[in-house]
């Protein structure tokens, strides 16, 4: 996985002096990633459960930086909170101000990568552990942007074997005993459905929507056809990415509106909001670089290039036949939503505005040489057969008229025999005339 962080350079002139945010894209920083499926039990109904536990190791050597680089970033914890106060009591935002000020809480903090990614103490996420409800608290006291991703596999997963309906194979039945998140206002936005990316059902056309379920996305998105590939090792495939209007308004798509279940205002062009799934954190995601999304959100911030497809764009290469992932891209730009909040003098003078925060690229370059032998195998296969069976069907046919005329020839041979030892009697008439002879008319 790379992952790219925007760090902030002008932090000061964009809070006291109404300058645009000034980014420096820092990266790629480099993280291995191992997989392993644990606690996998096979049902009778042509299921299998299991979790999958996912440990990142960072990658010096194919890195651009260290991980222990310090960046300016956007103080989540605090921003998620300011903007959720916007429409609570006046008296609640000013004794926030006041805590805030006790504690000493800034609009942007500077933390390392490792920090920022995995994991480091924040006082307002203490001091909500310690003073909100039990039933409200937040389930940690320290804020990372992949924090509890490491090393850990608590999501149960149950999808589809294929030992009762092919078609079926590696679809999504459940996401921890859940056939929908419970987030989305109709069934078709809410439901479980799909793969987790790296199998699809077989026998893909480019008619094909496939459908891939990630529970960090809190949604199913949707792929089509783009264009005929070859992998690694000559296997042909088709690629898929998700249509230019996954992301796209209310405004433009009346059927965005399940998405949208609190109403207006809705997540903006190119955007989608996540913060069900982020504990009400006004977190927005977007393509990297706001690619397919309003132009005005790159605008609003200086340092980051336009975007460009071949280096912004989701997609996943599969082979049509046995429905397998041989190469992917899954690349996502992770935002805040920040709302002014002018009673919180911390923030009064940060405007709304969709602040950038990193990007990832989550990759596979190509299979493993055995699986994309394997694959290949199985692509090529049935045409050999094929032309395997027509040659010996030849070879075959070419051995029963061969026989046949060996039998033509000796049946021929005993007729001959035949008419040298019984010569025509005295009072037989020749069959030159076109008259039977007697002998054999008996």
């Amino acid at each position: 996985m790379q992952i790219y962080i925007y760090n902030v350079t002008n932090a000061d002139e964009f809070l006291n002096n109404g300058e645009k945010p000034a980014l420096q894209e820092l990266g790629p920083y480099v993280y291995e990633q191992r997989w392993e499926k644990v606690d996998i039990k096979f049902n009778d109904n042509g299921t299998v459960t299991y979790k999958v536990k996912k440990t990142f190791i960072f990658n010096s050597d194919l890195s651009s930086g260290s991980d222990d680089d310090l960046v300016v970033v956007p103080n989540v914890p605090m921003l998620s909170a300011t903007s959720q106060s916007k429409h609570a009591a006046r008296f609640l935002r000013l004794a926030m101000a006041s805590i805030m000020d006790i504690l000493k809480i800034k609009p942007f903090v500077e933390v390392s990568v490792d920090q920022l990614l995995w994991g480091y103490d924040d006082p307002l996420l203490k001091l909500a552990k310690d003073v909100v409800p039990k039933e409200q608290k937040l389930p940690y006291d320290q804020f990372g942007l992949l924090y509890g991703k490491n090393a850990t596999g608590t999501d149960l997963y149950t999808m589809f074997t294929g030992s009762t309906d092919i078609t079926k194979f590696g679809l999504m039945d459940r996401w921890n005993g859940k056939d929908a998140l419970g987030h989305w206002t109709t069934k078709e936005c809410d439901s479980i459905m799909g793969t987790d990316g790296s199998i699809f059902p077989p026998h893909i056309t480019k008619q094909t929507v496939l459908k891939v379920f990630e529970k960090d996305l809190c949604r199913t998105l949707p792929l089509v056809y783009q264009r005929e590939v070859i992998a690694a090792g000559g296997v042909p495939g088709y690629r898929f990415a998700p249509p230019t209007n996954v992301f796209t308004s209310v405004e433009n798509m009346a059927s965005q509106q399940c998405y949208c279940p609190a109403g207006p205002p809705c997540a903006p062009e190119g955007t989608f909001n996540v913060s069900l799934c982020q504990y009400d954190s006004p977190v927005l995601i977007t393509f990297p670089h706001f690619y397919l999304a309003d132009p005005a959100l790159r605008e609003a911030v200086t340092g980051i290039s336009p975007p460009d497809p071949e280096k912004h764009q989701l997609y996943i290469d599969v082979q049509p036949i046995m429905g397998t992932a041989m190469k992917a891209r899954a690349r996502v730009q992770i935002n805040l939503a920040v709302s002014q909040v002018r009673d919180i003098k911390q923030v009064a003078s940060f405007p709304d505005i969709i602040f950038p925060i990193m990007w990832f690229e989550d990759c596979v370059d190509e299979l493993p040489p055995e699986m994309r032998s394997l694959l290949k195998l199985a692509v090529e296969l049935p045409p050999v057969a094929h032309a395997a069976v027509s040659g010996a069907l030849a070879v075959i046919g070419a051995i029963v008229l061969l026989g046949a005329l060996m039998c033509l020839a000796r049946a021929a041979k005993r007729q001959e025999k035949l008419h040298l030892s019984n010569p025509l009697p005295a009072n037989a008439t020749s069959t030159k005339t076109g008259q039977l002879n007697p002998a054999f008319s008996k």
